[in-house]
């Protein structure tokens, strides 16, 4: 899944991020309410985590925010919040929340609750179309976490499977490696690491090697590009 996890916390967010990352998600993080809103309604996000108490926007804000938009309508929303009266609940379930999370928590409850949230299709029937990437003759199950071309099995590592499900959610857009990096690896990027173009040219050896038409491309200078010719 896209995730983007709003929490002015930085070592909470963090926390979440990386291990949300590390379970094959592509996740971006708000530290306000005003990002936040902006992030949600613009990006294509799967589920969003949602702290109540953010600055410039609280949570109930932003899920107001989220829930008018039309672009952001099937988005599912988790709030995450260290505020467990009954009313609080209430109201954001009220308001459009699809689950709701009180701090301090345990990471593998979080996980949980978002596994659920998309078995449960809370997207409606979007969300069954969004479990299914297909770019040309690839296609990727993100539930089942299987990967396919022409039929055929891919047998890609954890980190491959969410390189590649980046390219083809942008397919068509160059991405440097420092997104690349950023997005698959949760790091910042050196240029004397090239964990990058190790992982491309593993993946492109499973992708592209045993098929005659080439779709992972080098842009010589400015990054990666995943396209049908």
């Amino acid at each position: 899944m896209r995730i983007l996890v709003v929490e002015d916390e930085p070592k909470l967010a963090n926390y979440v991020q990386k291990g949300l990352t590390e379970n094959g998600h592509v996740v971006d993080v708000a530290h306000d309410g005003i990002d936040g809103a902006h992030l949600a309604v613009n990006g294509d996000y799967d589920l969003v985590v949602l702290d109540i108490m953010l600055p410039g926007i609280d949570g109930f804000g932003v899920l107001k925010a989220i829930k008018d938009s039309k672009n952001s309508k099937d988005t599912a929303v988790l709030m995450l919040t260290a505020r467990d009266s009954v009313e609080d609940r209430v109201s954001g379930l009220r308001e459009g929340a699809d689950d709701y999370l009180v701090k301090p928590f345990a990471f593998s409850e979080l996980l949980a609750r978002l596994t659920a949230l998309q078995r449960r299709g809370i997207r409606s029937a979007s969300s069954l179309a969004a479990s299914r990437i297909v770019v040309g003759d690839v296609e990727l199950d993100l539930i089942r976490r299987k990967a396919l071309r022409a039929g055929k099995l891919l047998d890609l590592t954890a980190k491959e499977f969410l390189l590649l499900s980046l390219l083809m959610r942008r397919q068509g857009e160059v991405l440097s490696r420092t997104v690349l990096a950023e997005q698959v690896w949760d790091m910042n990027f050196d240029s004397d690491t090239n964990v990058v173009e190790v992982a491309i040219r593993r993946l492109r050896t499973k992708l592209d090697d045993p098929f005659e038409t080439k779709l992972l491309k080098t842009v010589r200078g400015m990054g990666y590009v995943l396209e049908q010719p």
